[in-house]
């Protein structure tokens, strides 16, 4: 999986904004907080917007806040917001590609990535992320012998 720094960026933002649910803070805030450059951060922002995640509030206590529960909001959902689908072949969701001869398998596995990912981060909130309170799954995932090694 290839998680971009657009991706990283909204995550990042969407668990800080769990922070001050439901008031609003405001993008330099989170910039500062998160070490963001502020201008890529306020694009982000307002993709996140677009999607329904965050709102945007305007005056002198405005900002951005979660536009929902932080515990309903997944990490899938902020990811997808921001880069769209979850896995892609080649800019196609795997559905969308087909091969032959000794190959004409290899579908059936890009569809099996796609399922796993959507599994994980479907399930996982950006409350779980902040507060570090992981579904057992995944603190079991990340504990397994070579989890941390580069391959």
């Amino acid at each position: 999986m290839h998680v971009t720094a657009r991706g990283d960026y909204a995550l990042r933002a969407a668990v800080a904004l769990t922070a001050t649910y439901p008031n609003t803070t405001s993008a330099q805030a989170l910039a500062d907080q998160q070490e963001l450059p502020r201008k890529f951060l306020e694009t982000i922002l307002a993709e996140l917007r677009r999607a329904g995640l965050i709102q945007a509030v305007r005056g002198r206590d405005g900002g951005y806040r979660l536009a929902r529960d932080p515990a309903q909001m997944s990490v899938a959902a902020v990811l997808r917001a921001v880069d769209g689908p979850l896995a892609e072949v080649r800019g196609k969701r795997p559905e969308e590609v087909s091969y032959g001869g000794n190959a004409a398998h290899l579908q059936q596995l890009w569809i099996a990535v796609r399922s796993a990912m959507r599994d994980l981060l479907d399930e996982v909130t950006i409350a779980q992320v902040a507060t570090g309170q992981l579904p057992v799954r995944v603190r079991h995932l990340a504990s397994a012998p070579g989890a941390w090694q580069p391959r």
